[in-house]
């Protein structure tokens, strides 16, 4: 049951995921969560990291779109400074989303990875989804109060994924690490 939440990778920041290992790995797309993923959700601007990180992928053509759980008229809003694509009402931890994206760019599963913040949503939906996914520690301490919940469910999810898996359940600097 638990391996439903497992993610490929555990990385410190989605930052650290260099489009040179994404080639070495075969991905040749980024979807990504927003909030406390790409941006803290109280900052939509993101931070110079983040836009290095943007720009080292286009210009290594590999394509971020962002797959949200927020309506569509909130994720506009939030990317519109950041001119990304981006797939909202992604009801994560199904799959719908992931796979309308994968579909969109007609990509194979195995050439995509899922970045996200959360166990509950983000790594279930790629899991479900049958991407790699890498989890990522949130930007920020807070959460929306929605995404508080699901905090409290995930660090028993994760004492379990530890326990079971305690050599492959630590933090990376990247994905190939």
């Amino acid at each position: 049951m638990f391996e439903t939440f497992k993610p490929t990778w555990m990385v410190k920041t989605a930052y650290a995921i260099s489009p040179a290992a994404l080639k070495k790995a075969g991905i040749r797309a980024v979807f990504s969560d927003l909030d406390n993923t790409l941006t803290a959700w109280n900052d939509p601007n993101g931070t110079p990291e983040m836009r290095e990180w943007m720009d080292s992928l286009h210009q290594a053509g590999i394509p971020l779109i962002v797959i949200s759980n927020n309506n569509a008229k909130r994720v506009a809003r939030a990317v519109r400074n950041l001119h990304l694509p981006f797939m909202s009402r992604a009801l994560k931890p199904l799959s719908f989303g992931i796979n309308r994206a994968r579909r969109k760019l007609g990509l194979k599963k195995s050439e995509v990875l899922m970045v996200g913040d959360q166990l509950m949503t983000d790594v279930c939906a790629a899991n479900r989804a049958g991407v790699r996914s890498a989890l990522v520690q949130p930007l920020i301490d807070s959460d929306k109060w929605d995404t508080q919940i699901n905090r409290f469910f995930e660090r028993r999810v994760m004492k379990q994924l530890k326990r079971q898996y305690p050599d492959e359940m630590k933090w990376q600097e990247g994905i190939n690490d």
